[in-house]
């Protein structure tokens, strides 16, 4: 059977239940409601003295609920800076930094100016062109015809990649002539490149280590983990 003293707690229980939907928004969900509240209360102390040692209590709240931080240089002003917000710039405290103001905060940054390139072969990448540039600003001599020879060599090897083909030196001769507008001419020289066969071999040596080593570091980490779960469970009680 209810009686009359349960009657009247479960309508002063319901009576004081929050709701989500009714609760005010917090400005950093991180530190939690109750922080929030503290910092609403702070804000409308009228004693200065009492308002800064309230901010400061704070303060000291935040740093505890962030110990991995503590290392990290400036943390002190981070947590001054988050006061000020949270509080919405009302809080009049003395501060140890300097103040941040709302017009800052809502800066927003430039656009980043995304490089907009869309070359005729994209099998080459934009390095290419970079070092095909860089080539042609080089004087003639034998340090520009080696840079020129590791060109052509890569630009085959990005070729077979994506091709899986065989390709013959002309055709690569003839994409250099045409990425370097013409200044390194390499088609009617006798100059030979690597064999295709064995950039097919390079290329597949390199996938092959990468693929290899993804499935070791796995297994060791799993047996890491498995040894010391094993341990755990043997481990004997105090």
């Amino acid at each position: 059977m209810v009686t009359k003293y349960q009657k009247e707690n479960a309508n002063d229980v319901v009576h004081h239940l929050e709701y989500n939907a009714e609760r005010t928004h917090l400005i950093i969900p991180e530190y939690g409601r109750h922080l929030q509240k503290l910092i609403n209360q702070a804000t409308v102390i009228e004693d200065r003295d009492e308002r800064n040692k309230m901010a400061r209590y704070i303060i000291q709240v935040m740093g505890s609920l962030n110990p991995h931080l503590r290392d990290v240089p400036d943390f002190q002003h981070k947590l001054w800076d988050q006061l000020f917000i949270m509080s919405d710039f009302r809080i009049d405290v003395d501060s140890p930094y300097p103040i941040p103001s709302r017009e800052v905060l809502q800066l927003k940054p430039d656009p980043l100016k995304y490089p907009q390139n869309f070359p005729k072969y994209r099998f080459y990448g934009n390095n290419i062109k970079y070092m095909i540039d860089v080539a042609n600003e080089w004087e003639d001599g034998d340090l520009k015809n080696a840079l020129v020879k590791v060109i052509a060599n890569h630009m085959k090897k990005s070729y077979l990649s994506w091709n899986k083909d065989t390709v013959k030196d002309d055709v690569i001769f003839e994409h250099l002539y045409e990425l370097s507008d013409g200044k390194i001419n390499l088609t009617q020289s006798s100059e030979e490149l690597v064999n295709t066969t064995d950039l097919m071999r390079t290329n597949k040596r390199v996938s092959n280590k990468i693929q290899a080593g993804g499935p070791q570091k796995i297994q060791k980490n799993t047996k890491g983990k498995a040894n010391m779960i094993h341990k755990n469970n043997n481990r004997k009680p105090l």
